[in-house]
């Protein structure tokens, strides 16, 4: 069933960690708090291609730590922008808020920021196969194992809705150990909405990873994950080229 639940949720405590942390009363209350703030940031910071939130609380303070591809414009001229916006999340949250931004280092192999990406040039009215396909073949430019995207809805402005499947590479829905990163976005046209489906292989993870929310992104698990599968490959080579070295002599 890898192939039909959330890739993310099915992989979280192998591959990755939770993006809100904290524990305590009051549950849903908290739970509709962390949705507000994550609506309120997506839509105030969508030009600044957000990767994702990740949301931690003590009693008296949240932390929220933003990933985004271009920090500059959460930041602004000499932090005003950062100022601004924990003033307007304190409005929303009526607590103090605290904000930490991290540049994502490859926005190619980022699903959130690829769907995202996708979705507003077909906004602009890109043909929406010539914007997938420059954006599998960026993906896979960088260094990604593969990349799979899905678009449905009234493709061209069909009057009939349906989806069509763009795919390279590999994308192990059903292996764990897979570093597959995922996403959804909307495209809002004169003739309906799209829905943008976004599935980005990094390779696979060996041992033992560190699950912090804040430990790194996608591009730096996707190095992580080569450099182990590569050691173990050189140590084979070691021991076929020893053996073969041992029957010459």
């Amino acid at each position: 069933m890898g192939q039909k639940t959330n890739p993310i949720s099915n992989r979280i405590g192998i591959t990755r960690g939770w993006d809100s942390n904290w524990c305590g009363g009051s549950y849903a209350e908290k739970i509709a708090e962390d949705y507000k703030i994550r609506k309120y940031l997506m839509n105030r910071l969508a030009k600044a291609s957000l990767s994702k939130i990740v949301i931690e609380r003590t009693l008296k303070l949240i932390t929220v730590t933003i990933h985004a591809a271009r920090p500059g414009v959460i930041i602004g001229k000499g932090g005003t922008e950062v100022d601004k916006l924990k003033e307007e999340l304190k409005k929303v949250t009526e607590k103090d808020v605290q904000i930490n931004i991290f540049e994502v280092k490859k926005p190619e192999v980022d699903a959130n920021i690829v769907a995202d990406n996708i979705a507003r040039q077909i906004e602009g009215r890109v043909s929406y196969r010539r914007a997938i396909k420059m954006a599998v073949a960026t993906t896979m430019r960088v260094g990604a194992e593969g990349i799979k995207v899905q678009i449905s809805g009234r493709l061209g402005g069909a009057e009939m809705a349906r989806s069509e499947m763009f795919k390279e590479g590999r994308t192990p829905l059903h292996t764990f150990r897979a570093d597959i990163d995922y996403a959804l976005a909307e495209a809002h046209t004169k003739v309906g909405v799209l829905g943008i489906k976004v599935w980005i292989c990094n390779g696979e993870v060996y041992g033992k990873r560190d699950l912090s929310p804040n430990a790194g992104i996608a591009a730096n698990a996707q190095s992580h994950g080569g450099q182990n599968r590569g050691g173990r490959d050189r140590r084979r080579g070691d021991r076929r080229r020893g053996g073969e070295r041992r029957e010459n002599r």
